[in-house]
């Protein structure tokens, strides 16, 4: 009964659309570590000379734009404190991001050194007592006229319930963790958001997989992937239960792709 639902309410993407996703590893928030910080413009360009995919941390600024940028405060990243949404985009293009010299870049400047070398993943952040469709707009906006293979995802299915109306053809998936609700209230909760997203891939928490719910959406056509892969045994995991990993450090292949 749940798996009629299941493709009744979220129907599986037409496979050429998806394909793309499975092509590459993705190094999570650019390749990052050492000296080189997390969602900087030297972690993306060390993943684009790779050859792997990238995937981002976007969300608000306090003028309605796309910024690149994990937390909700700037204080674990930056020599600064505060919220990001309490400070225009202008305002964090200047704030520097651990001890060098690097800035907080927009959605705009990432999109720039990418020009479709690399397949690009964007993670949109979202808070429930907020809205979605001012983000949404400014993500959408820059991606006007971009050629790349790029997808949006979220833990909100808001977001992709957003894309699916208003940029349709945008690939977009829905962000996954079960946090160990494997009961059958999880499990509800987990069916409502995808009937509710109606995404093209999931991204999965590698935590919790294997996962009857992963592997049922896997089997009937939406590409699985997962994060974040950081050691060889998780990449082994991945190999086995998923379509492309999602890594960091060590769990990130040294060829760039796929396993």
């Amino acid at each position: 009964m749940i798996a009629a639902l299941d493709g009744w309410l979220s129907p599986a993407p037409a496979a050429a659309r998806v394909s793309w996703l499975k092509a590459r590893d993705y190094a999570h928030r650019g390749l990052h570590g050492g000296d080189v910080p997390e969602n900087s413009l030297p972690a993306f360009s060390a993943a684009i000379s790779r050859g792997l995919g990238i995937e981002c941390d976007v969300q608000q600024t306090g003028d309605g734009r796309a910024v690149v940028f994990h937390d909700w405060d700037l204080d674990r990243l930056t020599g600064e404190s505060g919220p990001v949404a309490g400070r225009s985009a202008a305002a964090l293009s200047q704030v520097t991001l651990g001890s060098g010299n690097d800035r907080i870049p927009s959605l705009r400047d990432l999109l720039g050194i990418v020009r479709g070398q690399v397949p690009l993943l964007i993670e949109i952040k979202t808070r429930r007592e907020r809205r979605v469709a001012a983000l949404c707009l400014a993500v959408r906006r820059e991606l006007e006229g971009y050629d790349g293979r790029v997808a949006v995802m979220s833990f909100d299915p808001r977001v992709c319930a957003w894309f699916r109306r208003h940029a349709p053809r945008l690939v977009r998936g829905l962000t996954v963790s079960e946090e160990s609700a494997r009961t059958a209230s999880g499990s509800l909760r987990r069916h409502v958001a995808l009937w509710q997203a109606k995404p093209d891939f999931l991204a999965y928490d590698i935590r919790d997989l294997p996962s009857r719910f992963a592997a049922s959406q896997r089997r009937r056509g939406l590409p699985l992937l997962t994060w974040t892969v950081r050691t060889a045994a998780l990449r082994q995991r991945a190999a086995e239960w998923a379509d492309a990993p999602i890594a960091e450090g060590e769990g990130v292949a040294e060829d760039g792709k796929n396993l």
